[in-house]
């Protein structure tokens, strides 16, 4: 039986069914524990009314809904004279700091090239005095509202600052990813320099200022092209993401030592080889190893596979880059495995798609977007929302409206505090926020509507990055990408999500 995604109308609504075979992890329990949600609480999953057309060509959103423009690469100012807003917004989280404000910390997915407003170096904030300004993190700090108070550099001299996960005692680890050696030359605007230090770490950032963070690697994580993580309530476990290919990229599991828990300051509490790191392999029912995860379709859906994991050989890549020391069948890849989320009970991971001609292994099948969720305790997984492959998503530009496209392209994801997800679109033309419940519908809640430039004589749209709530449930954070753009969204959200 075949899925429809969703169908866009003009009017900006959407809705996707999706045939649901098996049992789905269900929504009841305790929603993102990560962040400070709890509570046992169900996404119902309703529609959101039709998206309006903003007056000032940022944001469509439904009626009832309103935003405010928290960061703006080039445009607002960093603290102490510290300079702009960097550009590349990402990953994102956000942690009440206990003044009735909201302290977001937000990663800057950058690399020399890429932007005049890079992450400037500041003491106490640097990691490799030899990289340029480009990649690292900002630290904001806002009132319940979402509106803006300050903002500064939490960590620099790091590369491609991709997602990562905030931690249950209320700071964020950044990704980076890239697989970068020392030694390493770079050049942009006529600037040149070589890396000193190897990058492709997981990096923790609190919400202190500047100077009294801890720029150094959780080396224990390994090194390799980071996405997205998120921490067990178990204080044992960390599970990440690898955005990568040639051949695809991996999902891992670190375990602890012994007697160990994870607290506050990680790179000082772990020694470089500390702990477990381990790939994920998904076993089908003869005890076979699934080899891609595109081998399995919509029919799979709400279907838990048992997982085992197989340790890690080099994690720090110092005889080749951590997926290429496994071999093609005892390991399970996946194109572009991205956003990762924690509901408390386990984690809900992305792969945004997988359609050309490098991306699938032989007989496996195209599709533009993948959910799963792993269930900590089980130690199964199972995946809850599936995007068939449109080929007409394969191309920007080719269609005359933003309302002919269908989703594609999911990519960062979080848990709402009533249990459902929100996505994040990074897909081709058309870039929204998506609504989504496991095994359910998906809707639009928001619509990018500031353009960088035409492809094939249509606009083009960047993608929605970091979405992530405050605790409280009553803001929505996400960023645009390109321009660098963190909105702050209120509205009913209880309503349709609750």
């Amino acid at each position: 039986m075949a899925i429809s995604r969703r169908q866009i109308l003009a009017s900006g609504t959407a809705g996707v069914g999706l045939a649901v075979a098996g049992t789905l992890p269900a929504l009841s329990g305790p929603a993102a524990a990560s962040s400070g949600h709890g509570g046992p609480r169900r996404g119902s999953g309703r529609p959101f009314p039709p998206l309006q057309d903003d007056p000032n060509g940022i944001l469509a959103l439904p009626a009832g809904f309103t935003y405010k423009i928290v960061t703006r690469e080039g445009v607002t100012d960093l603290s102490g004279g510290q300079g702009k807003t960097p550009a590349f917004h990402d990953g994102t989280g956000v942690v009440a700091d206990g003044r009735n404000r909201l302290t977001v910390i937000q990663n800057h997915e950058m690399t020399p090239h890429m932007g005049t407003y890079g992450v400037p170096h500041i003491a106490g904030t640097v990691y490799d005095p030899g990289a340029p300004n480009a990649g690292g993190c900002t630290v904001i700090t806002t009132d319940g509202s979402g509106k803006r108070i300050a903002e500064w550099v939490g960590i620099s001299g790091t590369v491609r600052n991709c997602a990562g996960g905030v931690t249950p005692w209320g700071t964020w680890l950044t990704c980076e990813e890239t697989f970068i050696n020392a030694g390493t030359a770079w050049s942009a605007a006529g600037q040149t320099g070589t890396y000193e230090k190897d990058h492709g770490y997981v990096f923790e950032v609190s919400q202190a200022e500047s100077g009294r963070q801890l720029p150094k690697p959780i080396k224990a994580f390994g090194r390799y092209e980071h996405e997205a993580l998120a921490v067990d309530s178990d204080l044992k476990h960390v599970y990440l993401s690898e955005d990568a290919s040639g051949p695809n990229g991996l999902f891992y599991r670190w375990t602890a030592p012994a007697g160990t828990r994870l607290r506050l300051g990680l790179a000082n509490q772990l020694a470089d080889n500390a702990g477990k790191l381990e790939a994920m392999q998904i076993r089908l029912d003869d005890g076979s190893i699934l080899p891609d995860v595109a081998f399995l379709t919509s029919a799979q859906i709400g279907r838990p596979f048992k997982v085992t994991w197989i340790e890690v050989p080099d994690r720090d890549a110092r005889t080749a880059p951590v997926r290429t020391q496994f071999a093609d069948g005892t390991v399970t890849r996946g194109k572009k495995f991205e956003g990762v989320w924690s509901n408390g009970r386990g984690a809900y991971i992305v792969n945004s798609f997988a359609f050309g001609a490098n991306d699938l292994p032989a007989g496996a099948t195209r599709h533009d977007g993948m959910v799963w969720f792993y269930d900590y305790k089980d130690q199964t997984i199972t995946l809850v929302t599936y995007f068939p492959h449109n080929p007409a998503a394969e191309t920007e530009g080719e269609f005359p409206k933003y309302a002919d496209l269908t989703f594609d392209g999911p990519d960062n994801v979080t848990v709402t505090p009533w249990g459902s997800l929100v996505l994040a679109e990074d897909g081709v033309r058309a870039s929204h926020v998506l609504s989504s419940v496991p095994g359910g519908p998906t809707y639009a809640i928001a619509r990018n509507q500031v353009t960088n430039g035409t492809s094939n004589g249509v606009p083009t749209y960047s993608e929605f990055t970091g979405p992530t709530f405050s605790p409280d449930g009553k803001v929505l954070f996400v960023n645009i990408q390109v321009p660098g753009i963190t909105l702050a969204i209120t509205g009913p959200w209880e309503h349709y999500l609750g």
